[in-house]
């Protein structure tokens, strides 16, 4: 029916649709009113209501009272205005009812009053309380319509309010009666006006189609109170069903704002609970689990406010509140911003010209009611964006009897290329589009404005996007027809109606009547007269416009113009169709030839559809029988097709692939077949509840459509199946066929017969069943594994269950899928049993039951399916049994043999050889992604062993196949294992895997080969634990090194000296002895023994510095327990590193007798030596020579662990010490150790005294140093505390946490070697570099050690204490002595330098280095590692200063942690001598190879090759070096990237040169080959080569030579040392002949050119620049020199500090001048240049080159001179001067004696001047 009346129900309180009267009052005629306890409330009733009955069609809704007033029933003391406002209610079959209010107030007497109704007093009165004697009651008229009408509602009710209070002449009966009969169409646009007949006329308009929501002018008002953001973000919660609360003190607002939310939702519906005003008695709705959009007046407002869920729009004060807890996903971007502007040159199009210079004379924004309209029009244009093509991705299931329509959410996302899109996923997944599918799917319906927008528009959105204004204007052109489809006839002035007089008595009560009850009988007779009228019209029948809808631009062209599919060049889809063809021609060299390049292609989705086309023309009749060999290939393929499909398959690649899965097999024996499915299964894609619906739907309607053609005379335009099968998108034509098909059958579906209609809703049903058992066997297939006992499934849940709701629609499924779906069962996995069968039975019934319920087939046939499905499984697996037991009979597929790795003397394997793959990691040059082949992924094995982990393989790619690769690090450097899940796009699944660090910076990536048992991988694990954390340090491989692996840490071998054992024990014997019973640290202090000092000194020192506790007398006896054996200690302490190392420095002697000299400021104390006052330091110490040892015991307490103030270094010439210690501790924590209750205050001073006193000793035992510019560097002190002059110095800005170090260093291995590729701009190797902050660290600590070093050099002495004075202290100091005194910078000093600091002076390397299972949880540390980076960085700046290369630097850096040597085990001195291996290396040796300790190891090595010597090591004597410590300065440490795949790490050299033998031997033919010239070219690679191996540079190449030569000659070989030595001495000797300086033809001995860029290495820290001093080598002689290959050469290492400068000459001229030592004089063009305050020399006048500078400040006089050895001849005497500078002499010669005194004079007057 067109037109509906327009049934109301009327109760007193009124409503069209029914009216109510309703009253709150409690009269002698209406029921009395029930007041609540608190007498303020109370309940209203339904006094009158017409009709009595309900319609037909429309009932009456219940508990309509609580909607007239929401807040409540209430009298008032005041008469109120009348109030009107909308309440919508919705009833059981989501029916909308709009219930109009109107509420006025009537006056009665107070009950309180009324004492004749005493039961109604309320008791809890409070007394003294004026009652009014008149009380005001509410009462509603209320409308309750079907239609929403809102003006019409309010003109009506109005109109009755009227005729009461005017009294008006016409009865209220009429009113009513004309009221409940007007008869208004519900749509269609026909205007209709009606009249009440009380001289009223109104017209209403209704829209023209009833699908468009009619919205007035409450969108745009919605907007103004919300603004653009907030309602976006209620529209965006709105859509993806999040809760969302209006709150207002407005009803009308309320319900209008609700109103306006849904209208821009449009097209979409919302399904969720709609409330827009809520009473207050139903607040508790608000706590509902799902979704709604509710109004609450804001009187409410702090019942909402611990509503934790729900978003607040605050229409009154214009804020939206979105909790915590609560995301909301935004449009996706461009959209979002596209509809913000659009939104804003809506509403205010002033913004756009607001910066005009001329702006236009009006742009005001349209009226509200078309500013409505055009905010509608721009969601409109914005969900014409978001879902076009749509259409395309429609599955029709059924025609008949009614259309059954299915949306395959995946191939819109995937077409869209917007499967990542968090919005859209919600949208799509939420039960508003479900409406929308099931609403606008079936494609025989009238359309309207939407569709027309989708089928007609879309290429004109496309177009017109990116210009804001071609958008306004179809927006514009949108808004039009929504405001003609609201009013659609121009306004006419025909309302006519009354509105109650306002008269000056209006308020007064008693002009005011109670509303009278109404006669019903009368109003009946209104109704019942109409309705007999009605009867008797003839129908009006008004034609449906059903048509077909039409799908607009299909998908695929818009993704294209987007450019989002992945771009793969024609070259790729020829390699994949060539390889197929070559496969099918039984080509198979060729085939495996290009098989990498085709895998490495499928990563793009062309070669990947390009690859499922090409198969689909080798299928004939849905079979492909196949060799293995072309069968293996074919499973590789798709394989690693599959692999990189999403468990969508958004891009239907898995659809395409299922029917061709099942064709293609190969015959494995008698009468069996085995087909490609059982090797493609383990995809998440197959255990996606979602993928088999959309798939299991696609086919259903290719058969429904083939159904219909065939039935409509049979054109034959069907694709095969194959084709079909694409899915959604694939064939256009085909798809667009279905729906036109399935429209046209709708429409002819009226004209058939019964017999026909039931004969095609049976034909369906079939064919929908038939494909159900079909998908059943298909099922089946993919989800049982060949081997039905391993259950290899199971494990990898189907992840798509929980959400196999997404495109059930609104069926009577739904309810039952949605409770199977949150089941206990997820996918696979199953809590009781694991059986597959069971499982993969219950998969498919889970799978039928949902398909054949929103597809419509019978109960029975369901029935027939659940019995059907265990048997097809059953029939399978019997199948499957008897494919895998012939599987395995065939021949093994040919595997690399495995490679035996090459083990150290005394290493031994812990586990063989299990098959492996080396997976790549992110580094690509070993994956061939910088060029050259892929080096990974490779095949081969891994070994444990006892000192190491070895992956030796052969890599994947056949183009490299013959080469090893080979990857290993020491277990002890493991520093992360993880276990990894990998799948390789090869022949063979390999599921299981792990993933190793170490701390060398490598990364072993390995996944088990499927021939590997997991029992055996975990049985890996747990070797490998145990050798990484030994129980002991005697369990790590130092120790076993050739001991059997059974006996690992039982293992006690007998002791080879008897003396170190009996030390051993006596010293911890006597460090027990000497915790004495007052004491509570393990630190303990023993008296002193061995000191001989004169009875004087040591009474003045117990008197100078108070001794506040007695001597333990029992701890005096420790002087009987000094034995033979202690003596020998004592002498193997002397020779220890530190003591070597303190008399070289001259800070005291330790003779036989122990008598030292008194005039020495410091002496060596043997307080330590049985490790008992600090168990972290060496035995002998330096202290000042006036402090006791006794003192020392209190004071070292003060300090953390014990470490207090020692010397470890002075300056040979300004004496100026340096000292390191702990931190101290807390103020007050010694005297805690004395006694912990409490400490007593003299104790406590008194060692803050001594403290205090000892450290004034040291400042008095430094010597004053005075400068020679005569600035004293030392001012007086009168405490330690005020370091006036800096002489004592701590710095704590370098104290870096030790965690942080762990922390940056684990970021530093990621950066280094990064555990997958990645191509995020945000993760590049120099981003992670940064963000480690490694270089942050090495600059800190390198730039506090310069600092350091330039104090030392200016005379101050610093005291370095950070921390507890093991970890940053120690690299401090190491390095400050490194850069101060050249000594260190040679083997034996830098050997000496890291035993004294690093061994002896207690870093904790065992802890640090996490090596055993007690320091497991601490972590690795890499504080030493740290050191060798900053040492690695000042030998780049200073190449000539070091004695060693940086290989020696690496090579510690790779040995500290390896735990081959036992020089870096244990944490001090005090372990190491426990242990018994301090003083082993003395011992003789039953074992030759194996080295014990490092530095014997590298002697060993150097003796017999140069790989630690550093050719241009030409020291400077006393140089000080002042490195560059900015991060600019400094370079990553080529340790942590580079890596040899050839060998393995270098720095186990006898590997290394057994592997390289044995490589030669292979090399080398069995007969020669005369027929083809080798080749002498060799490719190196990157990172599988060492390249100063294979391009060694020049010197060691002539060494090389220089052995084979000798042996070849057979003389006996020289050692390389002799060589090098003669060669520097010779070189000398020919220069001192040749008179020229021998730097021209080789850098070897370039001393001259070091010399000078020494002295200009100025640090300037202030400044932040270095010297720019020209220093470069002139041309001729940088390009004959032989720079060093590998290493930068001299003129680039110093080209940094070329002066930019133009030149200044004060005074010029030649000079002669001798060279340094042993060199000739020269003549050379000198320049004194007064303002640079310099004196420069040039070879010639003409040269641009400076040869050398010497710089005045640095003159320290001008004397003449005489003539020297060489000096040139006939020249008088006294044209020589000499000058004199602070570093050296200069000897000069004039041309004459005239001309030497002008020089003299000029030099002297620059001179002064300064």
């Amino acid at each position: 029916m067109s037109h509906v009346q327009y049934n109301h129900t009327f109760v007193l309180v009124l409503s069209i649709g029914v009216h109510f009267l309703w009253n709150a009052h409690d009269t002698v005629h209406i029921t009395p009113l029930k007041t609540s306890e608190g007498g303020s409330e109370g309940q209203g009733h339904i006094l009158q209501r017409f009709p009595e009955k309900d319609w037909e069609d429309n009932p009456f809704p219940q508990g309509i009272e609580l909607f007239c007033q929401p807040n409540g029933w209430q009298l008032v003391p005041e008469r109120e205005r009348p109030s009107f406002f909308v309440s919508v209610l919705t009833d059981i079959n989501s029916e909308r009812h709009y219930c109009a209010c109107f509420t006025f107030w009537e006056g009665l007497d107070n009950p309180q009053l009324q004492k004749a109704e005493a039961s109604e007093v309320d008791e809890d009165e409070v007394p003294g309380l004026v009652q009014p004697a008149q009380v005001f009651a509410p009462k509603s008229l209320v409308l309750v319509s079907r239609l929403d009408h809102t003006e019409v509602f309010r003109n009506c009710l109005g109109l009755i309010y009227t005729v009461h209070v005017d009294s008006l002449s016409v009865p209220l009966e009429t009113v009513i009666g004309n009221l409940l009969t007007c008869v208004i169409p519900v749509a269609g646009g026909s205007q209709r006006t009606i009249t009440l007949g009380a001289g009223d006329r109104q017209v209403i308009q209704t829209p023209i189609n009833d699908s468009l929501p009619v919205s007035g002018s409450s969108v745009a008002h919605l907007f103004r109170q919300l603004g653009i953001v907030n309602v976006l973000y209620l529209f965006c919660a709105a859509l993806t069903e999040h809760k969302i609360l209006f709150l207002s003190s407005s009803y009308q607002r309320l319900t209008d704002a609700c109103r306006a939310l849904l209208a821009i939702m449009f097209p979409l519906k919302y399904s969720f609970t709609y409330v827009p005003i809520l009473p207050g008695k139903l607040l508790e709705v608000l706590s509902t689990p799902t979704p709604f959009i509710i109004g609450v007046n804001s009187f409410f407002r702090s019942e909402t406010q611990e509503l934790l869920d729900v978003i607040i729009a605050d229409l009154d004060g214009g804020t939206v509140t979105i909790p915590e807890c609560v995301h909301i996903s935004l449009l996706p971007d461009p959209l979002l911003q596209q509809t913000q502007t659009a939104l804003s040159m809506v509403l205010d199009p002033e913004l756009e010209i607001a910066d005009h210079a001329f702006p236009p004379s009006s742009t005001q924004p349209s009226t509200l009611k078309i500013q409505d309209k055009e905010i509608r029009a721009v969601f409109l244009w914005l969900f014409g964006q978001l879902f076009h093509g749509y259409r395309w991705c429609l599955h029709i299931i059924r025609i008949h009897p009614e259309p059954v329509i299915r949306f395959h959410k995946a191939a819109f996302l995937g077409q869209r290329a917007l499967t990542e899109d968090d919005f859209l996923m919600k949208v799509l997944d939420g039960m508003a589009f479900a409406g929308f599918i099931s609403e606008r799917g079936p494609p025989y319906r009238p359309t309207d404005l939407f569709d027309d927008l989708i089928a007609n528009q879309v290429e004109r959105i496309r177009q017109e996007e990116c210009s804001p204004h071609k958008v306004m204007n179809h927006i514009k052109e949108l808004a039009e027809q929504l405001f003609k489809n609201e009013n659609p006839y121009p306004v006419v002035a025909m309302h006519k109606v009354q509105r109650p007089a306002e008269s000056p008595g209006h308020n007064d009560p008693k002009n005011l009547a109670i509303f009278p009850p109404l006669d019903d009988v009368t109003v009946q007779l209104f109704i019942d007269h109409a309705a007999a009228k009605l009867k008797t019209a003839p129908p009006m029948v008004k034609a449906e416009l059903n048509g077909m809808v039409p799908s607009g631009p299909p998908l695929g062209d818009i993704v294209d113009r987007h450019g989002h599919v992945l771009a793969n060049s024609a070259r790729r889809l020829e390699v994949v169709r060539n390889c197929i063809t070559y496969i099918f021609d039984n080509k198979m060299l060729e085939a495996k030839k290009l098989m990498p390049a085709v895998l490495r292609a499928l990563k793009g989705r062309a070669a990947r559809v390009c690859l499922t086309q090409e198969l689909n023309q080798h299928v004939l009749q849905n079979r492909a029988v196949l060799d293995d060999q072309q069968f293996d290939y074919i499973v590789r393929m798709m394989n690693c097709t599959l692999q990189d499909c999403s468990h969508m398959d958004e891009h239907g690649i898995a659809a395409i692939l299922l029917p061709l899965v099942t064709a293609f097999c190969r015959k494995l024996g008698a009468g069996i077949t085995q087909f490609a499915y059982s090797c493609v299964q383990e995809h998440m894609v197959w255990t996606n509840m979602q993928f088999w619906e959309a798939m299991f739907y696609s086919d259903v309607q290719n058969h429904i459509r083939a159904l219909y053609l065939e039935a409509d005379g049979g054109e034959q335009s069907i694709a095969s199946h194959g084709q079909q099968e694409s899915g959604p998108a694939a064939g256009g034509q085909e798809l667009l066929g279905a729906l036109e098909l399935a429209s046209e059958q709708s429409r002819l579906w009226p004209t058939l017969s019964k017999e026909q209609q039931s004969e095609r809703v049976q034909k369906e049903e079939s064919t929908v069943f038939s494909q159900a058992i079909h998908y059943a066997n298909r099922m089946s297939y993919l989800l049982l594994p060949l081997d039905t006992s391993k259950n290899r499934l199971l494990n990898r849940s189907g992840i798509g269950d929980v959400e196999s709701v997404s495109n059930s629609y609104v069926t009577n499924s739904i309810a039952g899928s949605m409770a199977e779906s949150y089941d206990t069962e997820s996918g696979f996995e199953d809590a009781e049993s694991s059986d597959v069968a069971n499982s993969v039975v219950r998969f498919i019934n889970r799978f039928v039951d949902k398909v054949c319920n929103e597809s419509g087939v019978t109960n029975e046939h369901l029935k027939a399916l659940h019995t059907m499905i265990p048997d097809i499984v059953q029939m399978h697996i019997e199948t499957l049994d008897a494919v895998h037991r012939e599987s395995k009979r065939l021949p093994p597929i040919q595997k690399p043999k495995l490679l035996r790795p090459i083990l150290l003397a005394g290493e031994e394997l812990v586990m063989d050889g299990m098959r492996v793959h080396l997976i790549s990691d992110g580094r690509e040059e070993a994956t061939g992604a910088l060029g050259g082949p892929a080096l990974l992924p490779a095949e081969g094995a891994i070994f444990l062993t006892t000192y190491r982990l070895i992956f030796k393989g052969t890599p994947n790619d056949p183009l490299v196949g013959e080469q090893v690769v080979t990857r290993s690090f020491p277990i002890a450097s493991l520093t992360k294992e993880k276990r990894i899940s990998v799948s390789l796009s090869m022949d063979q699944f390999i599921q299981e895997g792990l993933q190793l660090r170490s701390c060398t910076f490598q990364l072993l990536k390995i996944a088990f080969d499927e021939e590997v048992a997991s029992d055996l991988a975990e049985v890996f694990r747990k070797h490998m634990h145990k050798l990484r954390y030994p129980q002991h340090v005697q369990g790590t491989f130092a120790f076993t090194v050739g001991q059997s692996g059974k006996t690992l840490v039982e293992h006690k071998t007998k002791d080879k000296n008897q003396s170190i054992k009996t030390l051993s024990k006596n010293l911890v014997k006597s460090a027990k002895r000497t915790i004495g019973r007052q004491y509570v640290t393990r630190k303990k202090y023993s008296p002193p023994t061995w000191e001989n000092r004169s009875s004087l000194q040591s009474e003045l020192d117990e008197d100078e510095i108070s001794v506040s506790e007695e001597l333990d007398q029992g701890s005096l006896t420790l002087s009987s327990t000094i034995r033979s054996s202690d003596r020998q200690t004592m002498s193997n302490v002397v020779e220890r590193a530190c003591c070597r190392d303190y008399q070289r420095l001259g800070l005291g002697t330790l003779s036989n007798s122990l008598t030292r000299s008194k005039n020495e400021p410091f002496r060596i104390s043997t307080v330590n030596r049985m490790y008992t006052v600090c168990r972290s330091y060496p035995g002998l110490l330096i202290v000042p020579q006036s402090i006791p040892d006794s003192t020392i015991q209190r004071i070292s307490r003060c300090y953390r662990q014990n470490r207090f103030p020692v010397v470890c270094w002075r300056n040979s010439r300004t004496k100026a010490v340096l000292l390191r210690s702990a931190g101290l501790h807390a103020k007050g924590v010694v005297g805690f150790f004395k006694s912990p209750n409490a400490p007593s205050p003299s104790q406590a001073d008194s060692t803050s005294l001594e403290q205090e006193k000892y450290m004034q000793a040291i400042i008095s035992s430094m010597p004053s140093y005075c400068e020679p510019s005569g600035r004293n560097t030392l001012g007086g002190f009168t405490s330690t505390h005020m370091s006036t002059s800096g002489k004592t110095h701590t710095d704590t800005s370098v104290s870096v946490s030790l965690i942080d170090t762990g922390q940056f260093f684990k970021k530093l291995i990621k950066a280094c070697v990064p555990s997958s590729a990645t191509s995020e701009p945000s993760m590049t190797f120099h981003r992670c570099l940064e963000e480690s902050e490694w270089m942050c660290l090495l600059h800190r600590v390198l730039q506090v050690s310069v600092l350091v070093v330039e104090l030392l050099d200016t005379g101050s002495s610093v005291m370095v204490s950070l921390e507890d004075g093991w970890d940053v202290t120690t690299q401090v100091v190491s390095l400050v002595q490194l850069l101060s005194d050249p000594y260190y910078r040679t083997f034996d000093g830098f050997r000496l330098l890291v035993e004294k600091e690093w061994l002896s002076f207690g870093h904790r390397f065992s802890h640090r280095g996490a090596q055993t299972l007690a320091s497991q949880s601490s972590g690795f540390t890499p504080v030493f590692l740290q050191f060798l980076d900053c040492v690695h960085q000042i030998h780049l700046q200073f190449p000539m200063e070091f004695e060693f290369s940086q290989y020696y630097l690496k090579f510690l850096a790779y040995h500290y942690v390896s735990n081959r040597f036992r020089t870096f085990l244990l944490d001090s001195d005090y372990e190491r001598i426990e242990l018994g291996v301090l003083y082993e290396e003395k011992g003789e040796r039953k074992n030759p190879q194996v080295c014990k300790s490092v530095w014997d190891y590298i002697d060993r090595l150097n003796k017999k090759t140069p790989i630690f010597f550093n050719y241009m090591f030409s020291p400077e004597d006393e140089e000080v070096l002042r490195p560059y410590s900015f991060i600019s300065n400094l370079k990553v440490w080529d340790f942590y990237t580079e890596e040899t795949l050839s060998e393995g790490p270098s720095y186990d050299w006898e590997l290394v040169q057994r592997g390289r033998q044995e490589r030669l031997a292979e090399e080398v033919p069995d007969k020669p080959d005369t027929t083809t010239p080798k080749s002498q070219r060799h490719i190196v690679w990157p990172c599988y080569d060492s390249r100063s191996r294979v391009v060694p540079d020049a010197i060691t190449k002539l060494l090389q030579d220089l052995q084979s030569l000798e042996a070849e000659l057979g003389l006996p070989p020289e050692k390389w040392k002799d060589t090098w030595d003669k060669i520097k001495a010779n070189q000398r000797a020919e220069a001192k002949l040749e008179n020229r300086p021998s730097f021209n033809s080789s850098l070897l001995m370039s001393s001259n050119l070091s010399h000078q860029r020494r002295s200009q290495g100025v640090y300037l820290p202030e400044s932040g620049v270095g010297s720019s001093i020209n220093l470069a080598m002139d041309r001729e002689t940088s390009t004959t020199s032989t720079p060093v290959a590998g290493r930068p050469s001299t003129s680039t290492l110093y080209s940094q500090f070329q002066s930019t400068e133009s030149e200044n000459r004060s005074f010029e001229g030649i000079l002669f001048k001798k060279g340094a030592l042993l060199k000739p004089w020269k003549p050379r063009w000198f320049v004194l240049d007064k303002t640079k305050h310099q004196l420069r020399y040039y070879e010639t006048r003409q040269d641009k080159e400076c040869k050398g500078v010497i710089e005045l400040a640095e003159v320290e006089s001008v004397i003449p001179g005489t003539p020297t050895m060489g000096a040139p001849k006939n020249i008088e005497e006294k044209a020589f001067f000499d000058l004199k500078t602070t570093k050296r002499v200069y000897n000069f010669c004039a041309q004459d004696s005239p001309n030497a005194q002008l020089w003299m004079d000029s030099i002297q007057s620059c001179l002064s001047d300064a």
